[in-house]
């Protein structure tokens, strides 16, 4: 497979070429349209899958750093500001944490909590369903990349179970027989999961820097404050729904909770890693939580769980540099989070949201509020990158919202949650989709249908319960 798609490159360029001759409208810096024009090319080229993500965003820092966009005249500090995102606490907070995930995957404790919480629940497969995501909802707070947690964890036990009672991949007369619905299910959870928590999904903490460039501080307790109530009700919702709608077949796994305790049995007591793996992974939940109190940034926090690993060998040195997920994530965030802020600082986020603001300033933002939610969670079709979608219209579409009165905490945080809860609309749409897609369960017609009626449950609970419960602990 080539990296490079030369068709879909040259619209890439092209859009780049075009954007960047159109002179720069009223009230915008020339530098500030000029890096506009290579941002948008950017996002045009991870949306088309022109080359992939970390070969855009080098291609992104060169043209930066060459055109001199951020230091006019000044090649040296153009091609530091272009680096800069380097330097910002929040790309390190989810690339240490993807190195927090490698502990749980490689001790062992994520399996193990898994089959614990089917051993408990998975008499029926309403009740599997249930125990899965739970297992998906513990490790969420510690382990951002909900693909390692979907695809590395959940996904490989789902799948056992699922052939363990008949239900095979490759025979489509028995796809719905359980297959079907744990896949949709586990990937859902997956997504409520990851909205609940700032550490849930690595486009998550990209929403905190977005919000703290509009003077919009949220931390990670306060993000686990908002998010609880509505998660909660989703997650209790959702598999209900789910079952109404696409039931599976087979509605009792008795033997479920036998063949988990097998599997706990084979893997024995629980291993001096684990306990140490276990010990972090409570130290980082602490200090996640009291963070305000103590004075601990979280970024620090991941810091100091990953020196509790390192320390005590759960971890090598290899281990982390083996982690190519993590290095990559590192630097295409970099990169879209340099460009998304310098836009900002610009004022370009600034212009955008006045020329949207007076088109439609005469909306109440009682109106407004669903409208922007709406626009941003339905235009995620034409993403195949949460991140992606983040980077190019989270900060624009709240400094609008703001600019029409809605109050800056609930929409900071509703579009935040939107980021998670957006993937559910296709088989692309976020990490872990490929994965469960890919397994050969659900077709693509169901799919997308069921991910439309999920989505709207989803914008209904967290609009609904999650705006009052916002108003209920004081957010606006």
């Amino acid at each position: 497979m080539k990296e490079i798609n030369i068709k879909n490159a040259g619209i890439t360029l092209f859009i780049a070429i075009v954007l960047w001759l159109i002179p720069a409208p009223n009230g915008v810096k020339e530098e500030a349209w000029h890096l506009f024009a290579i941002f948008a090319a950017t996002i045009f080229g991870i949306i088309l899958k022109a080359a992939p993500m970390g070969t855009m965003c080098m291609l992104a820092i060169a043209f930066t750093a060459l055109t001199q966009v951020l230091a006019p005249g000044n090649p040296g500090a153009s091609i530091v500001k272009s680096l800069s995102g380097f330097g910002d606490k929040v790309i390190w907070l989810i690339g240490i944490s993807f190195f927090i995930a490698r502990g749980f995957i490689k001790t062992g404790l994520g399996n193990r909590i898994a089959f614990l919480f089917i051993k408990i629940f998975g008499k029926s497969s309403l009740g599997l369903a249930y125990g899965l995501g739970l297992a998906d909802l513990c490790l969420a707070p510690a382990i951002p990349s909900n693909t390692a947690r979907g695809g590395g964890i959940i996904y490989p036990i789902m799948k056992s179970m699922a052939i363990s009672f008949g239900s095979v991949p490759d025979d489509p007369s028995s796809h719905r027989k359980l297959g079907s619905y744990l896949t949709l299910n586990s990937y859902y959870m997956n997504l409520i999961a990851s909205s609940m928590f700032l550490t849930g999904t690595a486009s998550n903490p990209m929403c905190q820097k977005f919000a703290a460039n509009l003077g919009i501080n949220i931390t990670w307790m306060s993000w686990a404050a908002a998010g609880f109530v509505p998660g909660l009700v989703a997650f209790i919702l959702v598999p209900l729904i789910l079952y109404k709608l696409y039931p599976p077949t087979l509605k009792k796994t008795g033997d479920a909770p036998k063949m988990a305790s097998e599997k706990l049995k084979e893997m024995g007591a629980m291993t001096k890693n684990e306990w140490l793996m276990m010990f972090a992974f409570v130290v980082l939940l602490g200090l996640w939580i009291l963070g305000d109190k103590l004075s601990i940034d979280a970024t620090t926090t991941a810091f100091i769980g990953l020196s509790l690993l390192l320390l005590t060998s759960v971890l090598t040195w290899e281990d982390v540099k083996s982690e190519k997920g993590a290095w990559d994530t590192i630097v295409w965030f970099a990169v879209l989070v340099m460009m998304a802020s310098s836009l900002n600082e610009l004022g370009f986020i600034g212009w955008f949201s006045e020329l949207i603001r007076n088109q439609i300033g005469g909306l109440n933002w009682l109106i407004a509020f669903p409208v922007i939610i709406l626009v941003y969670f339905f235009s995620h079709y034409i993403f195949a990158s949460a991140t992606a979608h983040v980077a190019a219209m989270y900060a624009a579409l709240l400094g609008v919202g703001v600019s029409l009165g809605i109050p800056p905490m609930l929409l900071a945080m509703m579009l935040g949650f939107m980021g998670s809860i957006y993937g559910v609309l296709t088989h692309y749409g976020h990490g872990p989709a490929p994965v469960f897609f890919g397994s050969g369960y659900v077709e693509l017609k169901a799919w997308w249908l069921r991910g439309l009626e999920i989505g709207i449950a989803l914008l209904i609970i967290y609009m609904g319960v999650g705006g009052l419960w916002m108003k209920v602990i004081g957010y606006y």
